[in-house]
């Protein structure tokens, strides 16, 4: 998906400081501590990999990193549903701007199909799952491209999900 833009001061915080707004010092700018913003980046990353382990997502080698207000969330899921909310799980944070999203979806995607004179959502079904019954899953495929199973036409293309999809 690449990179995705964020609120970054508005969503859930972490509480690990970096994420919530700064607080005017009392003190001299000498006295106050310093803190490592690459020691806050990784704690912000372990935090953000914790909440999505949390959620439930299964993410094989989920590996989250966190460079300022950037998080780069890499590994793989099982599906492009899967894969989105990961994203906003982690982009929907405080501090977070941006999303730089490299996790691969494992599940089969869709093939197109281009109609061929004599074809009929039926004969497509049976030459691509091996049931002329299947030819509703490409029918709610194509809505609202389609809006009748009898209705197609050759030179057009179709979107051809893989089963259970």
């Amino acid at each position: 998906m690449g990179l995705i833009d964020f609120v970054k001061n508005a969503g859930k915080a972490l509480g690990l400081g970096g994420d919530e707004p700064a607080k005017p010092a009392a003190a001299t700018p000498a006295a106050i501590p310093t803190v490592d913003p690459k020691l806050i980046d990784r704690r912000r990353a372990a935090v953000l990999a914790d909440s999505v382990s949390k959620m439930g997502f299964e993410v094989k080698e989920l590996a989250v990193l966190v460079k300022g207000d950037v998080a780069t969330v890499a590994g793989e899921v099982a599906t492009q549903e899967i894969r989105e909310k990961v994203v906003l799980l982690v982009g929907n944070t405080q501090g977070i701007a941006q999303v730089d999203d490299r996790l691969a979806v494992t599940a089969p995607a869709a093939t197109f199909y281009t109609v061929q004179g004599g074809d009929s959502l039926s004969k497509i079904a049976k030459a691509h799952y091996g049931d002329a019954m299947k030819y509703p899953v490409i029918f709610e495929a194509n809505k609202p491209m389609l809006t009748d199973p009898d209705k197609i036409y050759p030179g057009q293309v179709l979107r051809i999900p893989p089963l259970g999809d």
